[in-house]
């Protein structure tokens, strides 16, 4: 899998960011709902992240589901860990585990 070009511009992404979310859309103009609620957490807890618009280039889209095992999207990455889609998300934000996550992996959150 590691010599596969597409898998590693993904990696390199991922390892580039802290907090990543492959999504339907930017943060300024989300494309869909699920998306869209993933990035009011993110900003909710005021982390800096990067977002990837997925409906770019169809052919990323359709590797990043087979790199990360995960047929859905948003996909949020924090500190290179694969953490979930939407639902994943918003649990974890209400459950206050996404704070700890943060905390755990050095993510400087803010207001």
């Amino acid at each position: 899998m590691s010599d596969n070009p597409l898998f590693q511009q993904i990696q390199a992404e991922i390892d580039a960011n802290p907090v990543l979310l492959f999504m339907k859309g930017s943060a300024m103009f989300p494309q869909c709902g699920f998306s869209a609620a993933v990035v009011q957490v993110l900003n909710h807890f005021g982390v800096k992240y990067k977002t990837v618009n997925i409906l770019e280039n169809d052919e990323f889209r359709q590797g990043l589901k087979e790199f990360s095992s995960w047929p859905t999207f948003p996909q949020l990455y924090v500190k290179g860990e694969f953490v979930g889609g939407c639902d994943i998300v918003r649990e974890m934000a209400a459950s206050g585990d996404l704070a700890k996550l943060f905390e755990d992996k050095g993510v400087e959150m803010g207001q």
